[in-house]
């Protein structure tokens, strides 16, 4: 198989996987530019940019790009190893290591009326979409047809049956203190983007008094983000919606949330007489 139609079964998976390749060279190097090589996210590969140390070097930079979804544009000089190089051949070489797959992915835990806003916007805004419910029936593509995944679990078992990491944006549109209390610890541990728990400040400082009680260090917790969404005065399950996704981008793209409304006051030209 080819290394394209490798990526296309990749995708269809739902899965990720690094493409590295070589984009210029200059003198002598081990592959020509074009050369290309896969990496998994467990380090596996398939194909070759050269091997090597400059190799191993670009593997392990793709793993990172792979966990938090940044492309990396490596130089490397191959000429004095004990200078740092990765190779005595003398020449130069460029390669680009793009993350391909799944990309974002929006997690939604809990897929009551707020949970079933929240995957249908966040499908239009082109995240992957996975809905995790404890009830099969709301776990399903007649209940929520805009996900691309389901999982039925329970919330503590979720890190086990998803593979959350950087790009991963995690949303509790949960039921009760009690089942964010039993659910949340492991996800805690967990690379997650973002962590966001429903309701209202008097759940979530409920919910973390009982999870510092039991253990849970105040620098976890502080992970958590509750209540979650901006200030919008939102209250249909829509509107909620609305208000979580747009802190979502917000952290996302880097935003400060401030309103954009720029007054203008344009200055009296001065007449003639």
């Amino acid at each position: 198989m080819s290394i394209f139609g490798r990526i296309a079964e990749v995708q269809r998976r739902g899965d990720t996987v690094a493409l590295a390749t070589v984009v210029r060279v200059q003198g002598s190097v081990p592959r020509h530019p074009g050369s290309k090589m896969l990496v998994f996210p467990d380090g596996r590969i398939e194909g070759t940019i050269g091997g090597g140390e400059m190799e191993s070097r670009v593997i392990a930079e793709a793993r990172a790009a792979l966990a938090d979804g940044e492309t990396r544009l490596l130089r490397y000089e191959l000429s004095d190893p004990k200078a740092g190089d990765p190779g005595v051949c003398g020449g130069e070489v460029e390669v680009f290591v793009e993350p391909m797959g799944r990309g974002a992915s929006l997690l939604v835990v809990g897929a009551g009326h707020v949970g079933r806003a929240v995957v249908h916007l966040g499908k239009w805004l082109g995240f992957h979409t996975v809905v995790c419910d404890d009830r099969s029936d709301f776990a399903s593509k007649e209940a929520v047809p805009e996900a691309d995944e389901f999982i039925v679990c329970s919330l503590a078992e979720l890190p086990q049956r998803y593979a959350i990491d950087a790009q991963t944006y995690v949303v509790l549109t949960t039921r009760g203190v009690n089942i964010d209390v039993e659910g949340l610890p492991p996800l805690l541990d967990t690379p997650a983007a973002f962590l966001g728990v429903i309701g209202s400040r008097r759940r979530w400082e409920t919910a973390a008094q009982e999870l510092a009680n039991r253990g849970v260090p105040i620098e976890k917790l502080a992970r958590v983000v509750s209540p979650m969404g901006l200030e919008l005065n939102a209250e249909t399950p829509e509107e909620i919606a609305v208000s979580i996704l747009a802190e979502i981008i917000m952290l996302r793209r880097g935003g400060s949330g401030v309103p954009m409304r720029h007054d203008v006051r344009p200055r009296r030209e001065a007449r003639g007489v």
